[in-house]
């Protein structure tokens, strides 16, 4: 019978480990708030300039769904919409005890140690 990642045994470090994964990153995870701001990537209130491109391109795969500039259009706009929103986050740490950071990081460090010991072939 085969164990963790196709090694002999291991089924059990690997199950330990993968719940110490998980709970330190949910509770790391947990801390962390995401806000946004104003979409402010090329001054103020420039979100709607953005969407041109894609709108444009969206009407010119109406017109021709095989057109190659329209999906090159359809496709640059859609990511430039994408990476602005992820340019506009904030991510903040809250505040927490430096026990239950260091819980957290153990957990998550110890998890991940455990789940690479137990795919390793044993002796």
């Amino acid at each position: 019978m085969q164990g963790a990642g196709g090694t002999q045994g291991g089924v059990g470090q690997f199950l330990v480990g993968l719940a110490m994964t998980v709970g330190g990153a949910y509770l790391l995870t947990n801390q962390v708030q995401v806000t946004s701001g104003f979409w402010s990537t090329f001054g103020p209130h420039t979100f709607g300039l953005s969407l041109l491109p894609l709108v444009v391109g969206i009407g010119i795969l109406f017109f021709d769904g095989s057109s190659v500039v329209g999906w090159l259009l359809t496709l640059a706009g859609s990511v430039i919409i994408f990476l602005g929103i992820l340019m506009n986050l904030r991510i903040y740490f809250e505040t927490t005890s430096l026990y239950n950071t260091l819980i957290m990081l153990f957990l998550l460090a110890g998890g991940l140690g455990l789940v690479a010991r137990a795919l390793r072939p044993f002796a």
